[in-house]
Formats: C-alpha cells, sequence, structure tokens
C-alpha cells in the first residue's frame, strides 16, 4: 500500500513538473494539509463525546447488559467459542459501538477479541498454530468489516464538515446497506462455516 500511494504521489509531480503545473500542485497540497488538519479537529471532537458516551454506558452496565442480550446472536455466529468465554464480551462491544458508528471505540475491543480468540486458538491447538488464523477470527473479522450501523457517525460528521445542508440525511441509505453487507457476510460465514464441517 505504502509503495502504491508513493507511485502515486511521485507521478503526479513528475507529471506536473512536465506539464509546468507543479505550483498548483504545491497549492493544492498546502490547502489539503490544512483542510486535513481542520477535519482532524472536527473528528476529535466528535470521536471524544461518543467514545465519553461508551464509557458512561459501560460504567452504568449498559454494554455488560446488551452483551448478554447480544448471547443469543453470538452462539449463533461463533458456535465454537465456550459461552463465558472472554472473547465473546469484547465481540460484544466491538459489535455495539460498530452498530452506532462509533470505529474509534471498536478498535480498542476489537483487538482484545482477537487477542483473545487467538489465546483461544492456543488453548485448543497448540502453540504451533499460533500464527494461524480460526474460523472465529475469520468470520469475527468480517462481520466487522460489514459493519451494521444505525447511526454512521463519521459519515455525518464529513458532511457536516463539508457544509452538508442536512448531514443525517444519509441514515436511512446507511440502514439499508449495511444490513444488506452484514446479512452476506452472515451467509458467507455459515457457507464456509459447513464447507469447513463436510471437508
Amino acid at each position: 500500500m505504502n509503495y502504491l500511494w508513493g507511485g502515486m504521489i511521485l507521478i503526479g509531480i513528475v507529471f506536473a513538473g512536465l506539464n509546468g503545473t507543479l505550483p498548483a500542485v504545491t497549492e493544492a497540497a498546502l490547502d489539503s494539509a490544512k483542510e486535513a488538519v481542520t477535519l482532524c479537529i472536527t473528528m476529535m471532537g466528535v470521536m471524544s463525546f461518543w467514545v465519553g458516551i461508551m464509557k458512561i454506558a459501560e460504567k452504568a452496565g449498559i454494554i455488560d447488559g446488551a452483551a448478554k442480550k447480544m448471547a443469543p446472536c453470538l452462539s449463533f455466529l461463533f458456535p465454537e467459542i465456550p459461552r463465558r468465554h472472554p472473547a465473546n464480551r469484547y465481540i460484544a462491544t466491538n459489535m455495539i459501538a460498530n452498530i452506532f458508528g462509533l470505529g474509534w471505540a471498536a478498535t480498542p475491543a476489537g483487538l482484545k477479541a482477537m487477542e483473545e480468540l487467538g489465546k483461544l486458538n492456543i488453548e485448543r491447538n497448540g502453540q504451533r498454530h499460533a500464527h494461524i488464523a480460526t474460523k472465529e477470527m475469520c468470520t469475527f473479522l468480517i462481520i466487522n468489516i460489514s459493519s451494521l450501523q444505525l447511526i454512521p457517525v463519521n459519515i455525518i460528521a464529513y458532511r457536516g464538515q463539508y457544509g452538508s445542508v442536512n448531514p443525517s440525511v444519509i441514515i436511512g441509505p446507511a440502514i439499508l446497506a449495511t444490513c444488506v453487507s452484514t446479512l452476506i457476510a452472515v451467509i458467507f460465514c455459515k457457507i464456509m462455516y459447513c464447507k469447513r464441517r463436510s471437508g
């Protein structure tokens, strides 16, 4: 990825140099850098607010309660993870954060979930399988990427930053799109589970 982006930047600079538009490229780069800083400050405020909300929900026991309510769903998606295993709590927390569009808040829980799934893998298969992704890890990653969202906080913040008259108008289409992507992800994971069992 680094080579790809580096190559694109280099090609752009060389092309601008050959066409005599290097000053315009330099000006655009500086404007973009300024815009990136402004956007980061905006997103930092949004992130701080929602991560704070998640922390309050966690302290109030809402996250644990929601994680318990999600137990049937987790059992369906991850049938081979023991019911009381710590990975379930982190997976539930990650999913809840993603549902509310809090990608930043979801990341730490996602990393902890992968860590716990790695420990479970070692317990089952020994140290020599420590670097092999398990079915549960792959399923979690696919469900995470499909990212079911009720409130796409990031996109709303981006739209607000760039002057949208109604930044939240995309909530409906976003729910529909992420429901479809998550449904396809679940179907794919279940098909792969069945293939592995039959194989």
